[in-house]
């Protein structure tokens, strides 16, 4: 059985967050966390949260064991990209790209 938490709209570029997300995909939940909590990225923290968020599904809602829980993907969307303006010499400006992402977590039952 698979269970899926996701967090949307997070402000990191799609590019950056899948550099972290592929550390992790397809080893179990506390390896995956070890590592996390060793990983000198913004996005590790965020991470650790999404897949506590997805084991925590798996609990309550599901009621399987933690214990076997496995990573099966992440997948990291890109999300809207706010645009912002900053002036530049002799009256120009040029367009600041912010990115955001969609970031999906799946877990897995190994039996």
């Amino acid at each position: 059985m698979e269970v899926v938490a996701r967090a949307r709209y997070l402000r990191i570029s799609p590019r950056k967050a899948r550099l972290v997300a592929d550390l992790v995909k397809g080893k179990k939940v506390e390896e995956a966390l070890g590592v996390l909590a060793f990983t000198n990225k913004k996005f590790a923290r965020q991470l650790t949260k999404i897949i506590r968020s997805a084991v925590a599904n798996a609990e309550h809602n599901t009621g399987l064991d933690v214990d076997a829980l496995w990573i099966k993907n992440v997948i990291v969307d890109q999300g809207p990209t706010w645009k912002r303006w900053r002036p530049r010499a002799m009256g120009r400006a040029t367009m600041i790209r912010k990115r955001t992402s969609h970031v999906t977590v799946v877990l897995e039952e190994k039996k």
